[in-house]
């Protein structure tokens, strides 16, 4: 039996809640397209991103360790694929659109620079007077813009439903513009359950990795209120603290942070009476949220985690060659564009022309950077 496109919309109409966005009811795409025989809108805009060159680089840009610090911390991608597994839970859960909501996970990352948020933090810098840099708007810019797949038209040609989830995705370090997209309105509900699933993603493997470096140990972490709730649950209170136990505490971290948010968004979706996806936009702040015991404890986390991880001698210091690294790649192709390995407008103006370096710089990976660097300022290094 073949379930068509049409069945699958009629699946979404009868089974999604009332507030669920329904692909068959999508503002659609820019470039107007046949639709597919067996997949929805949503699950076409998904599997879109999966092949494009910007989601396969993931794969060797920094999450918090550089990508050649180890094998077994987590990358840009394998952030990527948690928060995708994470925010498709919620969704189903509280009935929303998993499709549309997998997507937007998918693709909240594609326009992260190499080297993290340090790389973000550097190339912003550089771009101060010439539009500046944010890694929502340049995710949005690769999927209108950047990629080159199809000979109609630039970019992916997603729907507006998935564009706008990129451009509004927002946690505490990520809050950006939605120009062309209702900046003044809430983004949708499966949108919003990104948002969260990020938090408790990074939230969760930022301990798992942070525990793995030996940079966090669990004697630093007596006393914090998540902390002592995880170990009293899993009575590992006085015994050897191993490879498994910190398995068994990052699994169960996800889970209580999880079923918070799905029975606070549940709460607030009933207590605002919310019957449409619009009248999940037309609130005044996201229905998708933690408990406001859970806010508490996660502040105290994230707090905890700036102090003793992020601030760490050796993150620091290998934030400091990330925005050298960044600092040499972009001076030297401003001052020579003829280094960039493409050609460039010789009648550009600065401005247009450092947007096209920061462009190329912000797609590398971490190794490509630390290898273009020293093809361009080693004199041994061939080029």
């Amino acid at each position: 039996m073949l379930y068509t496109r049409e069945q699958l919309e009629q699946i979404e109409e009868s089974t999604l809640a009332p507030y669920g966005v329904k692909s068959g009811q999508s503002r659609g795409r820019v470039y107007p397209e046949d639709e597919h025989p067996y997949r929805t809108a949503f699950q076409r805009d998904r599997d879109r991103i999966i092949h494009t060159t910007a989601f396969r680089r993931l794969e060797y840009k920094t999450q918090v360790f550089v990508n050649y610090e180890g094998d077994y911390y987590r990358t840009r991608l394998t952030h990527t694929l948690e928060v995708a597994q994470i925010a498709r839970t919620i969704a189903r859960a509280l009935g929303a659109n998993e499709d549309l909501t997998e997507g937007i996970s998918l693709a909240h990352d594609l326009g992260h620079t190499p080297f993290g948020h340090s790389g973000e933090e550097t190339l912003n810098a550089l771009m101060a007077d010439k539009g500046g840099f944010d890694h929502n708007q340049q995710s949005l810019r690769i999927v209108e813009t950047l990629e080159k797949r199809y000979p109609e038209f630039s970019g992916l040609n997603l729907t507006w439903e998935l564009r706008e989830g990129i451009i509004k995705h927002e946690t505490e370090y990520d809050k950006g513009t939605a120009v062309g997209y209702e900046p003044e309105k809430e983004a949708s509900l499966e949108a919003q359950i990104v948002n969260v699933a990020d938090e408790i993603a990074y939230n969760s493997h930022d301990l798992d990795d942070g525990l793995r470096a030996g940079i966090l140990s669990p004697d630093m972490l007596q006393g914090l209120a998540l902390w002592e709730e995880l170990v009293g649950q899993l009575n590992l209170r006085g015994v050897p603290f191993d490879e498994l136990a910190r398995h068994r505490l990052v699994r169960r971290l996800i889970g209580i942070e999880v079923t918070d948010a799905v029975h606070e968004t549940s709460r607030r979706i009933d207590e605002h009476g919310l019957a449409s996806p619009e009248d999940v936009r037309d609130l005044e702040q996201a229905v998708a949220r933690f408990s406001a015991e859970m806010t508490r404890k996660n502040r105290e986390w994230k707090d905890f985690l700036l102090a003793n991880f992020y601030r760490n001698y050796r993150l620091v210091r290998m934030s400091q060659k990330a925005e050298n690294t960044i600092t040499d790649l972009f001076g030297a192709y401003m001052d020579n564009p003829a280094q960039l390995p493409f050609p460039v407008d010789k009648t550009a103006s600065e401005a247009a022309l450092a947007r096209v370096v920061c462009d190329y710089i912000a797609g590398m990976t971490d190794r490509f950077a630390v290898q273009e660097h020293q093809k361009l300022f080693d004199p041994t290094v061939g080029a």
